[in-house]
């Protein structure tokens, strides 16, 4: 399979690298300085010399607050570039796998959301993930849609490495303990992804809508001390900085964050035999990254 993978610097992008790496698929990695999306005739252009089975979006305006600012900046990446993208493939009659977000929900439900559940965003970023999501279901293209949350790795900018950072700068760090959700490492959305894209071979797929997250519900407060417990365990930090939680209302933000966004991944179970990313599997797993890289550059 000849397969196009968007946004190759990102960490999910990274973990595609590593999931495909020793595989037969004949894979085409592309950042922003290949192919840069928001230009629309030069990403058809990319597109049709490639000729790809399949397109694998990893891009996305993530800056979450930044967003409520910058509206039309994260409409045009997460929504009219990825509408362009979705029409690209129809013409191309080619797979598209599209991650996208908690965010498309308000947090408001007592119960994990499913694929069916009514939509309702509450900031600029979660408003226009929904918009592309929207857009590639009325394009006509083979698609399958990944809706995920939490993410974090050994890779990029996370929330991870950014408690590793403060902790190894603060005896006491004060974390949101009233918002809730579902870490989920990144190397398993890439698993999740490879063994879609089996499946997709075999013909036997229809394009749907699934959701992918870890099977740890827990606040911000509650996964930074299980960082923070794990790397003192495997050595990464010297010391444990004191995890105090606070309210939402004690950090304010500008773009609302969904109070409980945990994701019910029964239908990606059910269909493709996926089991939900193991959290603490994957906190270890960035850890023993990190902690190779820090002896690799001593």
């Amino acid at each position: 399979m000849k397969i196009l993978v968007l946004g190759s610097k990102g960490q999910l992008g990274q973990c595609l690298y590593d999931q495909l790496l020793h595989t037969d698929h004949e894979v085409l990695y592309t950042s922003r300085v290949q192919i840069d999306i928001a230009d629309f005739e030069a990403t058809k252009n990319k597109f049709s010399d490639v000729a790809p089975d399949l397109v694998i979006n990893a891009t996305a305006y993530t800056a979450v607050d930044k967003a409520e600012e910058e509206h039309q900046a994260a409409d045009l990446i997460n929504h009219l570039a990825v509408a362009n993208i979705a029409s690209i493939c129809d013409q191309l009659d080619c797979w598209l796998i599209h991650v996208s977000t908690d965010y498309v929900f308000d947090g408001n439900s007592e119960l994990p959301y499913t694929e069916n559940d009514q939509t309702n965003p509450e900031g600029v970023y979660g408003d226009t993930k929904l918009k592309g999501e929207i857009a590639i279901q009325s394009s006509g293209c083979r698609y399958i849609i990944i809706r995920t949350a939490w993410v974090f790795s050994e890779y990029g900018n996370n929330f991870l490495k950014t408690m590793l950072r403060l902790g190894a700068e603060r005896n006491e760090l004060r974390v949101v303990g009233d918002q809730v959700g579902c870490p989920t490492y990144a190397q398993d959305i890439a698993k999740a992804i490879m063994t879609i894209l089996e499946r997709l071979q075999s013909k036997e797929v229809s394009s749907c809508l699934y959701h992918f997250a870890g099977n740890f519900c827990c606040s911000w407060a509650e996964f930074s001390q299980a960082i923070f417990d794990k790397a003192f365990e495997l050595e990464v930090i010297a010391s444990k900085p004191n995890v105090v939680a606070i309210t939402t209302k004690e950090f304010p933000t500008p773009a609302k964050r969904p109070a409980r966004s945990e994701l019910s991944s029964k239908r990606i179970r059910a269909t493709f035999g996926i089991d939900p990313s193991d959290c603490m599997v994957g906190i270890r797993s960035s850890l023993v990254a990190i902690k190779m890289e820090q002896i690799k550059n001593e």
